[in-house]
């Protein structure tokens, strides 16, 4: 093989991997996948926070309609620490 197919080659390559990365970012970005069509008003639950504990666990604030829960996720499971959180008036669902 000549050079001018090893570039040709690459070019390809590129030009595919490109269509794959902006055909996944078209997905995440209009929510394809991801519970229908659902707009963004009319979705219930979403992770407020996310905060790495160590490098097993983290800690998780998730809001449900005005309540937020606080769950720790580690490798041996999930822990409920508080329930039924009122969340401040500034991050209430829109």
């Amino acid at each position: 093989m000549e050079m001018h197919d090893y570039l040709k080659f690459a070019a390809s390559f590129v030009f595919v991997l490109s269509l794959m990365g902006g055909l996944s970012y078209i997905l995440k970005r209009f929510n394809f996948g991801h519970a229908g069509m659902m707009s963004p008003s009319k979705k219930r639950l979403k992770i407020v926070e996310i905060l790495p504990l160590d490098g097993r666990r983290k800690a998780i604030l998730i809001q449900r309609d005005n309540t937020q829960h606080l769950v720790i996720l580690g490798a041996s499971g999930e822990t409920v620490i508080e329930k039924n959180i009122e969340p401040p008036k500034d991050t209430a669902i829109e």
